[in-house]
């Protein structure tokens, strides 16, 4: 999402850093680039001049131009004024009481439905045994679509036909407190606009259920919009955060970097892809970090340590160990992979991998669909016995695939690559977790 900002910043701190020492022009030409760089992020003008004065405010004093590495100073004064902006620190949920309520509220179209099961998801992922409530009578569908994703993450969905959503919601959280539910998220109605009647609703619904958290749902992709409608849901309901969706598309950012600021309300989650996994806790100065190209490495082990099968990983060692390294090994391995997302997604967390991030991961990513529709399009003899795989056999796993022979030969050498390499760390009898770039593509 900050691709941009991330790009210019990352050029005008590269430039500092060249000089051994900063004069105030070169400050003032520095804080221009960084005003232009926020706009075009489409971050709110007011917030963007209030950092770039604290920044400058820093910069011109002892703490940069009397330094031995005045732009490394620099650096350190964005992050920390980029971090401050979004809140300082990581804003949890309250769950203060059994049950506790989310009321998960927002435009129609901003996510809200596949925001509540993603936080079901991660509530029941940390021990918590959460509900969903289909509150929305008035969106075609939408009652069947929580019901849907209910069933995919194993979470009860309660919905009433033939009653307005005040009643629902009531009737709710009995059959919540029957039924020892400790979380009730309650998805509300949308509108295209904001109304009086939409908020007249929700404000009902919420003096009936006293909820923990009410949440707003933005989308990322409307920019400053976002901000606005912000601050008039807090003004209406007293926000206590915002769940910030479609992190992961074309947006330029400037929603993260304004909401807190400007409606008083913290980020408490991010909505980083399609799947109910891709939901991030929001923490203000990995994300900082993250726009000035130092990645977010701990957000990455993180997701690994949640995502990845541990029984499994220590299992891969040790046919490593005993050289049994196998093409279904690699297609298990390749399928780990995708749990933690989409390559850009990762890179997106790796330090310094901006500038590569364009260039390397769309054909890294067709390069990585390719190798898992030939993996699976082979037979579970040919994956455990490779050596059998000749020419006829490579003719139908291609034809299976919907690619072509030198694909699969172009598989089959990755593999051998990877099995060499893994065959060196099994002889030095690796003990600890297989790297994944040992299975690299590329």
């Amino acid at each position: 999402m900050f691709d941009n900002l991330t790009t210019k910043l990352t050029d005008l701190f590269t430039r500092m850093r060249g000089k051994g020492k900063l004069s105030e022009a070169d400050v003032a030409e520095g804080m221009r680039e960084i005003r232009l760089a926020l706009l075009e992020a489409d971050v709110h003008y007011k917030v963007v001049k209030s950092v770039v004065e604290r920044i400058k405010a820093r910069a011109i004093g002892e703490e940069v131009l009397g330094s031995l590495t005045p732009g490394q100073q620099i650096v350190k004064i964005v992050r920390d004024e980029l971090s401050a902006i979004m809140g300082e620190e990581r804003s949890p949920l309250n769950l203060d009481r059994s049950p506790s309520v989310l009321l998960m509220v927002g435009l129609q179209g901003s996510g809200k439905t596949t925001s509540s099961a993603k936080l079901a998801v991660r509530l029941q992922r940390d021990g918590r045994k959460p509900m969903l409530v289909a509150a929305d009578v008035y969106r075609p569908a939408a009652k069947d679509q929580l019901e849907v994703l209910g069933r995919e993450i194993d979470v009860p969905v309660f919905r009433l036909d033939d009653a307005n959503p005040v009643e629902i919601a009531t009737r709710a959280m009995d059959w919540a407190k029957s039924q020892l539910r400790d979380v009730v998220i309650i998805d509300t109605a949308g509108r295209l606009q904001i109304d009086e009647a939409m908020m007249q609703e929700v404000a009902e619904i919420s003096q009936a259920t006293n909820p923990s958290e009410v949440l707003l749902v933005a989308d990322a992709m409307t920019g400053q919009e976002a901000v606005n409608i912000a601050e008039a849901f807090h003004e209406a309901l007293g926000l206590t955060g915002v769940v910030l969706t479609k992190l992961d598309g074309d947006a330029r950012g400037g929603a993260a970097l304004s909401i807190r600021q400007l409606s008083e309300t913290p980020i408490k989650f991010v909505g980083t892809g399609e799947k109910t996994s891709a939901l991030e806790p929001f923490h203000p100065q990995r994300m900082a970090e993250r726009i000035l190209g130092m990645g977010d490495v701990l957000t990455l082990i993180e997701e690994a340590e949640q995502q990845l099968d541990q029984g499994k990983a220590e299992e891969f060692v040790k046919k490593i160990q005993k050289n049994r390294f196998t093409l279904q090994d690699f297609l298990d391995q390749l399928e780990e992979m995708q749990k933690l997302g989409p390559l850009s997604s990762i890179m997106d967390k790796l330090p310094g991998a901006a500038k590569l991030k364009n260039a390397a991961t769309t054909e890294d990513e067709s390069e990585m669909k390719r190798a898992l529709a030939i993996l699976r399009s082979m037979t579970l003899e040919e994956r455990l016995n490779p050596s059998i795989i000749g020419g006829s056999r490579k003719k139908r796993i291609a034809r299976g695939s919907g690619t072509k022979v030198r694909d699969v030969n172009r598989v089959l050498a990755r593999f051998d690559e990877a099995k060499k390499a893994l065959k060196l760390l099994g002889g030095r009898r690796n003990k600890g977790r297989l790297p994944l770039d040992a299975l690299n593509l590329s």
